[in-house]
C-alpha cells in the first residue's frame, strides 16, 4: 500500500493515513476483503509510531471502512454501494466549491464556468 506522509502538512499523521486508505477504498484500489498491513508493519514502513497507526485504523473501523478480526487482521469492510455513491459525491462537491471559490478569484462568471465545465466534460467522456 502507499501512503505518503508529509510532516509539512497541517494534518495530523493518522488523519493522513486516514484519508489516503479511505481514498484507496472510495476508489476501489482496495477492494472488499482484501487484507491491510498489520497496525506494526505499516508503522514500521511509514517510520511512525505505532499508537499513530492504531488510531487511524480504529477512526477507518469507526467509519465502518474497515474490519479487524482479533488475531487475523484487518480489512477492508462490505461496502454499501449507496453510501459509497454519496461519498463520492460529496469528493466532487467538495473539489466544485474549491473550483468556483478559485472562479470567483480569477473573475470568471457562472455562465462562462457552466461552458468551460461542459467543455472539459465533453473533452473527457
Amino acid at each position: 500500500m502507499n501512503i505518503i506522509i508529509s510532516n509539512a502538512s497541517k494534518e495530523p499523521i493518522y488523519e493522513q493515513i486516514t484519508k489516503q486508505i479511505k481514498n484507496n477504498i472510495l476508489n476501489e484500489i482496495l477492494k472488499e476483503g482484501e487484507a491491510l498491513p498489520s497496525i506494526r508493519n505499516l508503522a514500521r514502513e511509514l517510520k511512525i509510531s505505532v499508537i499513530t497507526t492504531k488510531r487511524a485504523y480504529e477512526e477507518l473501523e469507526r467509519q465502518e471502512f474497515i474490519e479487524t478480526i482479533p488475531g487475523k487482521g484487518s480489512y477492508v469492510a462490505p461496502q454499501n454501494k449507496e453510501m459509497l455513491r454519496e461519498q463520492k459525491i460529496k469528493i466532487v462537491e467538495d473539489k466544485l466549491i474549491d473550483a468556483i471559490k478559485e472562479a470567483s478569484i480569477a473573475g470568471i462568471g457562472k455562465e462562462e464556468l457552466k461552458e468551460m465545465l461542459d467543455i472539459l466534460y465533453d473533452s473527457i467522456l
